[in-house]
Order: structure tokens, then sequence, then C-alpha cells
């Protein structure tokens, strides 16, 4: 269902579902679950990056399983909705730097699994949306990723209106990071990842933690976990030696 693999200090996690678009069911959710684990496990790993095979990222969750599951009682769907949300969860606060490289579709939950990672990068062909108001459903899980990417007019509008948006208007509103050609989209999202690989792994761990953190905080709240992020940076080895290393060119 999904393919895992470490090349020098980048983990890379394929959705390996193509026959089905890569379409998320329980066994994907566990799979990434169990790979992220291994990434934050293995001190090699620096970035990760998630993509597709095929030629779709991916088209959402599975409607077969949500089929399968509908007569199951409210418990066993909050179960169900939640190992997905854990999913989330563990993109966002994985201690490294997460990259989300989207080619074809990438629609519902599959969106939500790009959004949740620190960036996106895209070819121009792809596509992105949130299509579950057009059989009846709610995009109600990706909906708060996506609210921490775009203004609120933009999420209301791509949750209810069902339609797709291209790459180049996903990056105009703020939902993705690169738009790269479709051909060096591969090559340009290994070079991002390889640079992001090269910073320090305490520097790059600390500041995602605080910029997740501070949403949503008053200004003080934030200002003091600043405070304190910014003392425990100082004393880390990678801190010490760079200023070391600053001190000796001035």
């Amino acid at each position: 269902m999904i393919d895992y693999r470490v090349v020098g200090s980048i983990a890379r996690i394929t959705l390996n579902r193509p026959e089905k678009r890569n379409a998320i069911d329980g066994s994907i959710i566990a799979q990434i679950s169990d790979a992220l684990r291994l990434a934050n496990l293995n001190e090699a790993v620096q970035a990760l990056i998630l993509t597709g095979a095929g030629k779709d990222f991916c088209a959402g969750l599975d409607i077969a399983m949500l089929r399968e599951t509908s007569e199951s009682g409210v418990l066993k769907q909050m179960e169900a909705a939640r190992s997905l949300a854990d999913v989330f969860i563990a993109l966002r606060s994985h201690p490294r730097p997460t990259v989300a490289v989207v080619h074809g579709r990438a629609f519902g939950g599959g969106c939500g699994l790009a959004t949740a990672c620190d960036v996106v990068l895209a070819s121009e062909s792809a596509q992105f949306g949130y299509p579950e108001v057009n059989i009846g459903f709610v995009p109600a899980i990706v909906m708060s990723l996506l609210r921490r990417s775009v203004g609120e007019k933009s999420a209301f509008e791509l949750l209810t209106s069902g339609d797709p948006i291209g790459a180049r208007e996903a990056h105009r509103i703020g939902m993705i990071t690169h738009v790269y050609s479709d051909d060096e989209l591969e090559a340009k999202a290994e070079e991002y990842a390889n640079r992001l690989a090269k910073k320090s792994a305490s520097a790059i761990a600390l500041t995602k933690r605080l910029l997740h953190q501070i949403d949503g905080m008053p200004l003080d709240a934030a200002m003091e976990a600043g405070v304190e992020v910014n003392a425990i940076a100082r004393l880390t080895e990678d801190a010490r030696r760079g200023f070391e290393q600053f001190t000796k060119k001035k």
C-alpha cells in the first residue's frame, strides 16, 4: 500500500495504490503512521518526502471504506476518523521537516495529507480540491489544516463548491509552497529536501514546534513561548557550534 525507503538523509513515503488513485483506507493510514515512527527513530533521517505512485498524489478517502463502515455506530465512526486525524497530526508534529510532492490530483483527505506537511511542492498540472460536499459529505478533519493555510473566504469557497483548483491558484492563495513544471518537479523536490536536511536538526525541530504552538495564542503567550524556545536553542550543540563559527569569521 505504501513504499517506505531511506536514501541518504531523506526518508521517502510513497502512497503505492495507483489503481485506486492512492485512495486512503485503514491499511494506508496505519502504514503511514508506522513509516513516520520509523523515520523518527532513524537518526540518519533529516527530512521526509511524501508523494504518490502513478498519475495522482491521492484521491482522498476510499469511498468503498466509507460505505462499508457507514452502518457502524458513532463510536466506531469516531475511531476511524480519529485514526486519520492522528496521521495529519503526526505529519504536522514530526520533528523532521515534511515535504509533500504533489502531481495529478490531491483531493479531500489527499489534500489534507499534503497540507499537513510543512512544505507543499506541486507540478503545474496538479489539482487540489475538496469534493466531499458533492456526495453529501463534509471535509471536516482536513478543514482545520486548510484554514491554517488560507483565508476564511478562500477556505469557504473551496470547501462548499467542491470544485478543484490548479496549482497556480493554490499557490496564489497560500495553500502550497512552490509550483514547478511537470518535468522538473521530482528533481526540484529532491533538491529542496536535501537543502532542508543540511540545516541544523535541532533548530528545525524547535522552529517547527514553536510555529505550530503559537497558532491562535495571544501575543503575550506567544512571546513567552518564544522566550522559552530561545533559551533552549542557545543551549543546543548546533547553536554553540554556530556561534563559535560566526565569531571566528568576525
